[in-house]
């Protein structure tokens, strides 16, 4: 019996996960932060720990892990693999690959081992294989260095367009009730003294409430997510363009709090005008499960295997909850 492992390390959690060569799960392992940009010694504490046990679940060795596939946040440039490849390394685990965690999203969103794949969560990233097997990363190093958006950028986005409504820059807006009520604050003169004051932050959960506002038909709420559509749409774009995929059948895999769960088709509808004008045959799909079982379809894959129907299938359901 043949044994996979894949793991997904993140921004704030890590899991990992054992199969056999039928699909059954056989282990599984749990932790924080895995992400060594923000953290090296925390990230390589957490990843060591979901891998130790899921180990101890499943009973094997590591020399019984047939591949181990790791994705991981921060994995983006050959530095951040000088540094990854001894981590990873240290584990034990003979046979494995590492890779960037855009890659695992994208496989765990689609049947084909190529594609494009656009996150946006508390970030935005972008990246994709073409059949001939070249990747291309397109953002992901926040927006100096271009990009736009995510919960960590839209949040500010929400609270500035309450300021610049109260302060006469902006039209009204429904944010204004809305960001209000879930600050506490009883006006906005208020909120923004104290804001201003005390260096604070707008919080990441100011994000939903743009979605409340624009399916109440807020126009500031709309323009806001449509520019993050149209952005990622430009991040799609350029990499369908730069892997010469124009002309394939693939899938643009969604993945991210904010394409997955988000309200309507102002961040979709942008994103899917974008894809077709420059590759028609292409389609959008958004990830319905969770990234490290694209760890493990990858690490079956990269052990030389083609996919068996019983592994994809018997992953399919896996979700955060299944995992914790």
């Amino acid at each position: 019996m043949n044994y996979y492992m894949g793991v997904d390390g993140g921004g704030s959690k890590t899991y990992a996960l054992i199969v056999d060569e039928t699909g059954k799960v056989v282990g599984k392992g749990h932790s924080g932060n895995g992400n060594h940009q923000t953290g090296y010694d925390v990230a390589k504490r957490n990843i060591r720990e979901s891998v130790e046990m899921a180990l101890g679940q499943s009973g094997l060795t590591k020399e019984q892990i047939e591949f181990a596939y790791f994705g991981l946040a921060g994995a983006d440039r050959e530095t951040d693999y000088r540094i990854l490849r001894p981590m990873i390394a240290e584990l034990g685990l003979p046979r494995h690959a590492i890779n960037c965690d855009t890659m695992i999203a994208m496989r765990a969103g689609t049947d084909r081992p190529y594609g494009v794949v656009l996150i946006c969560g508390t970030g935005t990233n972008g990246a994709g294989v073409n059949p001939a097997g070249a990747f291309l990363q397109v953002g992901g190093f926040s927006y100096q260095y271009g990009d736009f958006g995510g919960g960590g950028a839209l949040n500010v986005e929400a609270f500035r367009s309450v300021i610049r409504a109260w302060d006469g820059r902006e039209r009204p807006t429904a944010l204004t009730e809305l960001v209000l009520k879930e600050l506490g604050y009883g006006d906005v003169e208020t909120m923004f003294h104290d804001y201003l004051d005390r260096d604070k932050i707008p919080p990441v959960r100011l994000v939903p409430l743009l979605f409340e506002a624009a399916e109440q038909g807020d126009g500031v709420a709309i323009e806001i997510l449509k520019r993050q559509g149209a952005e990622l749409g430009i991040s799609a774009r350029a990499i369908i363009k730069r892997l010469g995929m124009e002309k394939e059948e693939f899938d643009v895999v969604l993945a991210g709090s904010i394409l997955v769960r988000g309200k309507g088709d102002y961040v979709l509808s942008p994103i899917e005008q974008a894809v077709k004008a420059v590759a028609p045959n292409a389609r959008l799909a958004k990830l319905e499960v969770e990234p490290v079982v694209g760890a493990v379809w990858l690490a079956v894959e990269a052990s030389g295997v083609e996919l068996p129907q019983a592994v994809y299938d018997g992953l399919r359901g896996v979700s955060d909850y299944v995992l914790a």
